[in-house]
């Protein structure tokens, strides 16, 4: 195959949406569905033993959420597809803002009963800004909801963005018969089963008498009302629409039921976008370039228990990846070379000889990649528009177990280079601070830490309002500043000076007492 061929039958995307709407079960449907696994675990059950695939980390089998993003890929009907499954708790938001930058379109996962939450609307707002492609999925129709046109009302006017439902239930909850698929115009009965598939009744329209033998006269009525009214109000589907992120295609089903899993990713592999062109600061870069380009946007530590290494997920942007061929890391300058890079399927891994646009590759850190590197064939190019943030909470990290100081220092400087929270030490009494967005984050630092590199710590609480870093031209006033301030001065992981403002009128005096001084609120300035 050509590598235009390779990148035509490439799709990759992330599923998103609110805690708890059913991302991580609708992942395991499409790789039961891919034949990447023959019998799809679950989130939370009783009779179900397996847990899913995608949430392999101890701590997210004990809670039953997703504390961090997991890359699958498979074959389907021969499509490459790769899944990147995110985190939907808000204190793990940052994780999925990366994930956004690596994948071509998104799938939104809502609930029936509750609609639009406040995470889908912030992740929302992301997907506009980069011009995403967008399909909506409105899971657990087993369940009693809503009628499907207000949610379908609440998804156009809460998400901005025109919708077109291609496929629709055949009543809800107790009384669910179905689902009729509009873009394929076939029927699908409905039989509760958590592990195998529906079956479908094949029709030529919907004015077909099998349609009132299936599902009954006066739901049969109904439905062909409802395509009527669905007809004559939505638009209708534009594929150039969709691709520029204007249109959003609307399914139905239930994940865990396996139900209307099948529809949408038939539908998905037809119209979603192969890999897209990628914005650095120096040019775009178009896929089907010869030479080799691809970013890290994620680092993960201890994959596997045993070696304790690190993995660094490497997007690929243009070209062809090899095995062992010489890649310039443009931050270093360095020329690096890769054993064994993996491909995945969440923690089991699988070494590749070559990937092309749009795959994600894993490749063993020992410590020299940063998430934002850039990898090229020799040209120097960075790419932009990996979100960092600030630190809203802040404790002291105090050790418990002075006979395991150099586990903790490890254990630390491993996390940290996932990017979950940021480490400062205090320049005054020179200790260590961890900066995160939310509480969540302490307890899962706490916990990885114990049952990772057995170190065990405590946090001590601290009123901060801010972390900011400042740099200035004039060395003088600089100087004048730290001396001032001594007390509150901090060096982040690079040797950067960071000042911890306890209160918004303590940040307003220093900025108008010394004028010549910058203060950011993120790291990448």
């Amino acid at each position: 195959m050509t590598l235009e061929d390779e990148i035509k039958r490439r799709r990759t995307f992330a599923i998103i949406s609110h805690p708890d709407a059913g991302k991580t079960t609708l992942t395991e449907k499409l790789l039961l569905f891919g034949g990447a696994i023959h019998v799809a675990g679950a989130v939370k059950s009783n009779k179900i033993k397996k847990t899913a695939t995608s949430d392999w980390m101890e701590i997210e089998r004990q809670r039953g959420i997703s504390v961090a993003t997991s890359v699958m890929g498979f074959d389907y009907e021969g499509w490459k597809i790769n899944i990147l499954d995110t985190p939907g708790h808000e204190d793990f938001a940052e994780d999925t803002y990366r994930t956004l930058t690596a994948v071509d379109s998104v799938i939104i996962v809502v609930d029936v009963a509750k609609g639009v939450e406040k995470q889908t609307r912030r992740l929302m707002e992301v997907c506009r800004m980069r011009q995403t492609p967008v399909i909506i999925f409105v899971n657990k129709l087993d369940r009693e909801g809503r009628d499907p046109f207000e949610v379908v009302d609440e998804l156009e006017a809460e998400l901005k963005i025109k919708v077109r439902p291609l496929s629709w239930p055949i009543g809800i909850g107790a009384r669910f018969k179905g689902v009729y698929n509009i873009y394929e115009h076939t029927l699908d009965l409905f039989k509760p089963d958590k592990q195998r598939v529906s079956e479908r009744v094949e029709i030529a329209d919907v004015n077909d008498p099998a349609v009132d033998a299936a599902i009954g006269e006066t739901e049969a009525a109904q439905l062909r009302d409802d395509l009527e009214l669905i007809e004559g109000v939505y638009p209708e589907f534009d594929r150039e629409e969709y691709s520029a992120g204007r249109l959003a295609p609307v399914f139905f089903g239930s994940a865990l039921n396996t139900f209307g899993v099948k529809e949408l990713l038939d539908c998905f592999v037809e119209i979603a976008p192969s890999p897209r062109p990628t914005q650095a600061e120096e040019r775009v870069i178009k896929p089907e370039e010869e030479h080799f380009t691809g970013f890290v946007f994620k680092i993960h530590a201890n994959m596997d228990p045993n070696h304790r290494s690190c993995i660094a997920f490497v997007k690929v942007c243009s070209g062809r990846f090899e095995r062992n061929a010489p890649y310039r890391h443009v931050r270093t300058g360095k020329d690096l070379r890769f054993a064994a890079p993996t491909a995945f399927m969440a923690q089991r891994k699988s070494v590749v000889d070559e990937a092309f646009p749009g795959d994600i590759v894993g490749i063993p850190d020992t410590g020299n990649f940063k998430i934002g590197d850039t990898l090229t064939e020799g040209e120097e190019l960075h790419f932009k528009g990996l979100p960092s943030f600030s630190p809203e909470m802040f404790k002291y990290i105090e050790n418990t177990d002075p006979m395991k100081a150099k586990q903790l220092d490890k254990g630390i400087r491993q996390l940290m280079d996932e990017g979950v929270a940021q480490l400062f030490v205090n320049q005054f009494n020179g200790r260590k601070l961890i900066g995160t967005v939310g509480q969540l984050q302490f307890e899962v630092i706490q916990y990885r830490l114990l049952h990772e590199y057995g170190a065990q710590c405590r946090w001590e609480p601290l009123s901060l309002y801010k972390a900011c870093w400042i740099e200035s031209d004039d060395e003088a006033a600089l100087e004048a500043f730290k001396r001032r301030k001594h007390q509150f001065m901090a060096v982040d992981r690079e040797g950067r000076d960071v000042f911890l403002a306890d209160s918004n009128y303590v940040l307003q005096m220093a900025q108008a007492d010394f004028p010549s001084i910058k203060f950011h609120f993120t790291s990448e300035f």
